[in-house]
């Protein structure tokens, strides 16, 4: 179905019902969009710990309740059915993609939301500036950096970044404008070479789909909730959840 066009409240409803399980880029545009982590209680206060040592890469819009699908975010948001896919992990590994993880929730089960960039698509899109990954229907490229997370506890890992290119004329207003959105990632973390941050080859992303700079574009790289995922998965937790690359948590929280 194509869903544009809906507000995030009909979209998450349809996603519930199973009439739309694609990639969430460039819908319910104006309104945050989320990472999500679903893990034990026990580990709970050690993540958030680790979102708060690192804001630009994990920053934290909501942390539920031990058990309690239902989040504040959204109205009658239930965390284990209105993603279009998640990821299940366990020992560190994805093992299985489900559209619906009732089954697996667990009466410790605690999920966090945390901040994505796809917030910022709409007002960048406003500004006429072009987004090559939205005309592709992409979700663009994310790359492990050399820059170590700060760590809290038993969760540490590299920061990973996404990298969007841009037109060189454009590179500061796209700058300016995610500059005033801390929660949906706020400003880049680098502009440019991609050897600062221990990257190789743009064309080889380690998540995602290569977007590689055309002529007169210039790469840009912001902090990514990916970092989250790396840091659970050498955490020695035994079980997780996360969403499926691309398919987020649709809020019902406006960006401005």
């Amino acid at each position: 179905m194509d869903a544009t066009g809906l507000s995030p409240a009909d979209l998450r409803k349809h996603i519930r019902r199973g009439s739309y399980d694609g990639l969430t880029t460039g819908l319910a545009a104006g309104y945050l969009q989320g990472n999500v982590v679903i893990l034990p209680a026990e580990a709970a206060g050690e993540f958030e710990a680790f979102c708060r040592a690192n804001p630009q890469s994990l920053p934290l819009i909501e942390r539920g309740k031990p058990g309690d699908p239902m989040l504040a975010c959204g109205t009658d948001f239930d965390v284990r059915s209105d993603l279009p896919r998640y990821r299940v992990w366990h020992d560190g590994v994805p093992t299985e993609t489900l559209t619906d993880i009732s089954p697996i929730w667990a009466k410790d089960s605690v999920a966090f939301i945390l901040g994505r960039w796809f917030a910022n698509e709409a007002a960048l899109a406003d500004a006429g500036i072009r987004l090559r990954h939205m005309e592709l229907g992409i979700q663009g490229a994310l790359f492990r950096t050399s820059i170590a997370a700060v760590p809290a506890g038993r969760f540490a890992g590299p920061v990973v970044a996404s990298m969007r290119p841009f037109a060189q004329e454009d590179v500061a207003r796209v700058a300016a404008i995610t500059g005033k959105r801390p929660l949906a990632h706020g400003a880049p973390l680098h502009i440019g070479s991609p050897d600062a941050l221990g990257i190789d080859d743009l064309n080889t992303p380690d998540f995602g789909d290569p977007l590689p700079p055309l002529p007169g574009e210039t790469a840009m790289f912001w902090a990514c909730g990916l970092t989250g995922q790396e840091a659970l998965a050498s955490s020695g937790l035994p079980f997780f959840i996360t969403h499926e690359h691309g398919h987020m948590a649709v809020t019902d929280i406006p960006v401005e």
